[in-house]
Parts: C-alpha cells; sequence; structure tokens
C-alpha cells in the first residue's frame, strides 16, 4: 500500500472517528506503522500520546496566543495577593473581535520552568484566571481557556495560601459567569489544575493531549502498586482525546500536523483558531439562561455510565491480577 494511499485511509478513518464518535486508536496505530519514517510516529498508542503531550518542544499558551490572536494585551495579578507567572490571563483579538483570554504557561528551559513552576498555578494564578473571567461578564467578551499542565503547584505555599479553596471557587462561579466559555487542551490535561480552568461550553482538544485525574505514573503507583508500569497504566486510562470524545467528555478533536503540533506550530495554531471561528457564533447566539442551563447539563452528565457486575470483575483483575484484596 503506497503512503498516499494510507494517508487518504488515516484521514477517513478520523473523520469516522469523528462523526460516530468511534475509539480507533488501534487501527490509527497500524496504518501510521505502515509510513515508516515519513514524518509520523509508528505508535499511536496512549502512552506515547503522554509522551507527545510532555514534549518541552510543543507549543505553549502563548506560542498560541501569537499566531491565533490579532492582538493581545497581557493582564497581571489577583488583586490578593501577586501575580502568578504559571497562568496568563489577558484580551485579545480574535478575527476583530474582543476576547478575554486564559491559560496555563510552561517554560521551554530550567530557568523559564523555575520562574513559571513549570506551568503549575498557584492560587493567585486561579484567582487571576477568574478575576479576568468575571471582567470578561462584565463587558460581554467570549472567554478562550488553554489547558496545559501536570496540576495546580503542589508546595507548602500552595496549600498556606488555599490552592483547594481557589481551584474549587472556579468550579463554583465558572458555571455562573455569563459569556461563552471555549476550552482548548493543548498539552497536559491534569486533575483539578486542569478543572480549575476547565469549566465551559465547549471542550475542544488537541489529538495528542492528554486529559486525566491522575498521571500514569501516579495510577500505576497507587492503583497498580509498581511504579514502574506507567506504560502499561495509560493504556488503560482512557486519557487521550479519541477516548474522551467517545465518552462525550469533549465536544472536538482537533488534528495536529504530521508527527505532533511541535512540528509546524503555524499550522496547529490555524486548525485550533478555525475552531474557535466555528464554535464562538453559535455560543453567542444563543440566550444567557440556555447558555447556562446546558453548561451545567454538560458536566452535571459527565461519569454517568452503567456497568454489568462481570465487566467490574473483570476490571479488579485487570488490575490487582486475580489476587483478593484484604
Amino acid at each position: 500500500m503506497k503512503d498516499k494511499e494510507i494517508q487518504r485511509k488515516i484521514h477517513e478513518l478520523k473523520e469516522l472517528a469523528r462523526r460516530e464518535r468511534l475509539n480507533i486508536d488501534e487501527e490509527m496505530g497500524n496504518l501510521e506503522s505502515k509510513l515508516g519514517n515519513n514524518g509520523h510516529h509508528s505508535s499511536n498508542s496512549a502512552w506515547q500520546k503522554v509522551k507527545l503531550s510532555r514534549m518541552i518542544e510543543r507549543p505553549t499558551t502563548l506560542d498560541y496566543i501569537d499566531i491565533i490572536f490579532d492582538e493581545f494585551l497581557e493582564l497581571h495579578g489577583d488583586r490578593v495577593f501577586s501575580d502568578d507567572p504559571a497562568m496568563i490571563a489577558g484580551i485579545g483579538l480574535l478575527a476583530g473581535n474582543p476576547v478575554t483570554v486564559i491559560g496555563q504557561q510552561r517554560g521551554r528551559n530550567l530557568k523559564e520552568n523555575l520562574q513559571r513552576n513549570g506551568g503549575m498555578a498557584l492560587p493567585d494564578g486561579y484567582r487571576k484566571a477568574l478575576r479576568l473571567v468575571r471582567q470578561a461578564e462584565k463587558f460581554g467578551r467570549p472567554v478562550i481557556s488553554f489547558v496545559d499542565t501536570s496540576g495546580a503547584y503542589p508546595g507548602v505555599a500552595a496549600e498556606e495560601r488555599g490552592i483547594a479553596e481557589a481551584i474549587a471557587r472556579n468550579l463554583r462561579d465558572f458555571f455562573d459567569v455569563k459569556v461563552p466559555i471555549v476550552v482548548v487542551i493543548i498539552g497536559q490535561g491534569g486533575s483539578g489544575g486542569a478543572l480549575g480552568i476547565g469549566i465551559g461550553d465547549v471542550v475542544l482538544m488537541l489529538e495528542n493531549a492528554i486529559y486525566s485525574v491522575i498521571s500514569p505514573e501516579g495510577f500505576a503507583s497507587i492503583l497498580l502498586r509498581d511504579g514502574s508500569k506507567a506504560e502499561y497504566a495509560a493504556s488503560i486510562m482512557r486519557l487521550t482525546a479519541r477516548d474522551l470524545y467517545s465518552f462525550k467528555l469533549i465536544d472536538e478533536v482537533i488534528e495536529e500536523p504530521a508527527g505532533g503540533a511541535h512540528k509546524n506550530p503555524q499550522v496547529a495554531a490555524i486548525t485550533i483558531r478555525n475552531a474557535l471561528l466555528k464554535w464562538l457564533p453559535r455560543l453567542s447566539s444563543k440566550a444567557k439562561d440556555q447558555l447556562l442551563k446546558e453548561r451545567f447539563e454538560k458536566f452535571r452528565g459527565m461519569g454517568i455510565f452503567i456497568e454489568s457486575p462481570e465487566k467490574k470483575k473483570g476490571l479488579l483483575r485487570r488490575l490487582f491480577g486475580g489476587k483478593r484484596r484484604r
């Protein structure tokens, strides 16, 4: 099978998966492995996506802001304690229309990551984000939120200044904001740190991003009792964009350039921009009461499923190897 034909089949599979909310990771992996070294990764596994989502070369929130928005003015401070460099917040122009932009920002090197806590926001960052979201509501600007974090900052300073309260307040208050909110998961979507700015009317996700309540390493250490099983943990956590789309936890999977967004950030950013321009007019046309009602129902319905006792037993056997827990 020639490369062009394989690429056509890959495109057809992605379109089918998008329409039918199917998980096609195995089929995609088989096809992409046949492309050899022509710019595509040889594996489409969950672990491969975990590694891609963490790549230092992967575009950051500021990288996307520079390309997507015509203008951008960053605003600083939470008006309570300080300004958190791990959280970007400001006002931009998207196709000539004013929007508010928030997002986690990690560094490219050791110095930048120390400055920005590796993209792990402090309470000050979440309070800054909420301040800008409330400002957006006051002036009628839609909100665009870029999620890219392994989690909230776990240090003593974060606990002392109330990280749990700051995230909880954001979760509560984002549901009451009377302007459209579009969330874009661009890299890692880690636990409560991601949810702190992850409540929105529409949740979009890049195809090589991940979104989960815990890291594969944490899952392996706590549930499997073996930290070396992180790759296996990733395979059963269902943390990829395709998995989450099939569960209706996100609204759209945004395709990346061949090899990942870092291979061509310009193309990746333009694809995100087009998705934003598609969704924002739809949301802006809705009445405020309808917007809030649908936002609440969207998240209220997450996690509802029916599972037979046999499937539950099967999961326990996979997790604990048939051994009884004591």
